[in-house]
């Protein structure tokens, strides 16, 4: 069972900015698939960012519009997400993800169903 620990939520203003982290206990390949989803109050799970363990290029999803960056530093098994300009709607929990997934398949922006491995998720919470 892989382990992931996000860190890093919390509350900031509109405008502000967070950095999220999640330690993986596994190593990455090119076919790892990480990311991040969240899950705001009462609303269906998004994807927000993916990339694949050998780098390249990452999925964004829509609700992003260019504000957050997600990135990997495979020497410390973490990935991250770099969230700027943030808005109230972005407020939710974010999860790290993890599984095994071809390049292209990740590339795509699976859905969730595709993640076998969650973290415990950590709070973004954006105020006006």
């Amino acid at each position: 069972q892989v382990q992931l620990t996000e860190s890093g939520g919390g509350s900031v203003q509109a405008g502000g900015s967070v950095k999220l982290s999640c330690v993986y206990s596994m190593k990455f390949d090119s076919n790892s698939c990480l990311g991040w989803f969240r899950q705001a109050p009462g609303k269906q799970r998004q994807v927000v960012a993916l990339t694949s363990g050998g780098g390249g290029a990452s999925y964004y999803g829509n609700i992003v519009e260019g504000r957050f960056t997600i990135s990997l530093d495979s020497a410390k098994n973490t990935l991250y997400l770099d969230m700027n300009d943030l808005k109230v709607e972005d407020t939710a929990i974010y999860y790290c993800v993890a599984d095994r997934l071809a390049p292209p398949v990740c590339r795509a922006g699976p859905v969730d169903a595709y993640f076998g491995n969650w973290g415990q998720g950590t709070q973004v919470t954006v105020s006006s």
